[in-house]
């Protein structure tokens, strides 16, 4: 059980009612509390909640449109995500109970206060290394649409700026990131045909690449719902086609591509984790065809290159700067 569950279930009383648990884990805690449903945008759990509890979790960006007596939000890595989140919540709550918790080295403490224009906030528990906090609605505000809060830049390319749209909790939010700047300056000599961006975030790898090659076939997967719905944002702002997939990993993948492009993630949450990037590494030869690429750009200090040989083929370094990496393996 994760620690922030037990932490509720410490509290177990003020959950019996209708409850939405929102961003939870992927752990037995709707088992435990028959009269809630949740609320995800990570596949990978939701995938693995829904098979365990069908019908009881719901996916996407927005909250479901059932209705909820009280709502547990668990405290998610990005501040603007968190706002976002709390007004979806809190909107639907006047006069009822909504309730934050997360882990210490999460920054519990401080996200508490993003609790402050709903109410007077109180700490109801602290075990686990995690906070348990609550509020009652006094005034729920109005809505807030995501679109609204999504951040606008361009990337110089030749033939014009490429307009990147990014909405709260995506990876480098607002920004280009030194990883993906630079893949994009060593797109030259992919092969032509079927791409795939892996963990695209705002789509910005697949967009450059369908403005560089309009002919080549381009698909963004991403294991993030609020990132997938940034990828068909930015290849909207730039009039790009391009098949955007919500999946876990690799698995949910096409098969016969020409090419993998990724500036995989290692962090889930606060939490250092491989285990998306490894799996990709182990099973990218599936999804390629035969001469097919995988260019992948990660931190100089994550040992990728043993990995992508043993399973791949021969792995070079492409280029590198700025403390990352690009390898380039194809398969053989």
């Amino acid at each position: 059980m994760d620690p922030r569950s037990e932490v509720l279930l410490r509290q177990a009383d003020l959950f019996q009612g209708s409850l939405l648990l929102t961003g939870l884990p992927a752990d037995d805690l709707l088992n435990t509390l028959p009269n809630a449903r949740g609320w995800s945008w990570h596949a990978g759990d939701f995938a693995a909640l829904d098979a365990r509890f069908a019908g009881r979790t719901h996916f996407g960006t927005e909250a479901p449109g059932e209705a909820f007596d009280a709502a547990v939000l668990f405290l998610p890595k990005a501040k603007d995500l968190t706002d976002y989140l709390l007004n979806a919540l809190a909107s639907r709550l006047q006069g009822r109970e909504l309730f934050l918790v997360g882990e210490k080295r999460a920054g519990i403490e401080a996200a508490a206060r993003q609790l402050s224009p709903f109410g007077r906030a109180r700490k109801l528990d602290s075990a686990r290394h995690c906070q348990l906090w609550q509020v009652t609605v006094e005034e729920a505000p109005q809505p807030v649409e995501l679109n609204s809060l999504a951040k606008h830049f361009e990337i110089e390319m030749e033939g014009g700026p490429l307009k990147v749209i990014s909405l709260p909790g995506v990876f480098s939010h607002g920004r280009l990131d030194r990883g993906s700047a630079l893949l994009l300056e060593n797109l030259d000599r992919l092969p032509t045909g079927h791409l795939l961006d892996f963990g695209c975030g705002a789509g910005v790898l697949g967009a450059a690449v369908k403005r560089r090659s309009p002919d080549m076939n381009v698909t963004l997967l991403d294991v993030d719902a609020f990132a997938t719905a940034s990828s068909r944002l930015t290849l909207a702002a730039n009039g790009l086609e391009g098949d955007v997939l919500t999946g876990d990993g690799i698995d949910a993948a096409p098969h016969h591509l020409d090419v993998i492009l990724t500036n995989p993630p290692f962090h889930t949450g606060v939490h250092t984790d491989y285990a998306a990037t490894e799996n990709l590494l182990r099973k990218a030869r599936e999804h390629l065809k035969k001469g097919g690429e995988l260019r992948l750009v990660a931190n100089s200090f994550l040992r990728y290159q043993p990995i992508i040989e043993q399973h791949l083929g021969v792995c070079a370094v492409m280029a590198e700067g700025q403390g990352f990496r690009i390898y380039r393996a194809k398969r053989a």
